[in-house]
């Protein structure tokens, strides 16, 4: 059943040249060369996969498309900051902010979007 199998996070882009800019430049990512194929970006993220697309479709989620649980989401924003990548404010029942970072009892999330507008998360482990 798929309960032993890996999951694979998906996410549809417009121009996989700008789409690598990001996900590699700015995010940190690594390509696997032996996974790239005509339309397709595999990406190793700790020891997970991202595939990454190009689609008409691209940016048309409005739900978070993939997370990362990191052990320090502070330090992370920072990085990505560094790196110009701009984080987004939502307001949730019972939150706080700390400059970009939710924050829910224990809980700090911080969520950015790629070029193409995909929600993207940090959140602690």
């Amino acid at each position: 059943m798929l309960g032993a199998a890996d999951a694979i996070a998906t996410i549809a882009v417009r121009n996989l040249s700008a789409a690598a800019e990001f996900y590699e430049g700015k995010v940190g990512l690594k390509k696997l060369a032996s996974e790239e194929t005509m339309g397709v970006h595999m990406y190793q993220s700790g020891k997970s996969t991202l595939l990454v697309y190009e689609s008409q479709f691209a940016g048309t989620n409005k739900a978070t498309a993939a997370t990362w649980a990191v052990d320090d989401v502070d330090g992370e924003v920072r990085e990505l900051k560094k790196k110009g990548v701009t984080f987004e404010r939502y307001d949730f029942p019972d939150v706080t902010h700390e400059g970009d970072v939710h924050v829910f009892g224990k809980q700090r999330n911080a969520w950015f979007k790629d070029p193409d507008g995909n929600i993207l998360a940090v959140v602690s482990k």
